[in-house]
């Protein structure tokens, strides 16, 4: 289900592993990830270059880290840009389980 604002949504697709993120209706980017039973782990973010330096890394990273608190899953930053996030916000520690 999108969220966010009318300009960019991010949606989960379970079916691919994935949530993607839009702008105006254009795919701006993605995280993947691997579901485990009570964890996720971040295995690849991408911002697509034309969207890079407009911080939608960033919403990104905290959409998917809100739904894997939420769910009560451990977070496995396998994924650089999700662990550099994590590490600036230290409010996810809890939920953290560094490779």
């Amino acid at each position: 289900m999108p969220t966010e604002t009318d300009r960019v949504q991010i949606t989960r697709h379970d079916d691919r592993n994935r949530y993607e993120l839009t702008v105006d209706g254009e795919r701006a980017g993605y995280a993947e990830y691997r579901a485990m039973p009570g964890r996720i782990v971040f295995t690849h973010t991408v911002v697509y270059p034309q969207h890079e330096g407009e911080g939608l890394g960033s919403r990104l990273a905290k959409r998917v880290l809100d739904d894997a608190v939420a769910d009560g899953l451990t977070i496995v930053p396998q994924c650089p840009f999700i662990g550099a996030y994590l590490k600036r916000h230290t409010e996810y520690e809890a939920s953290v389980d560094w490779p």
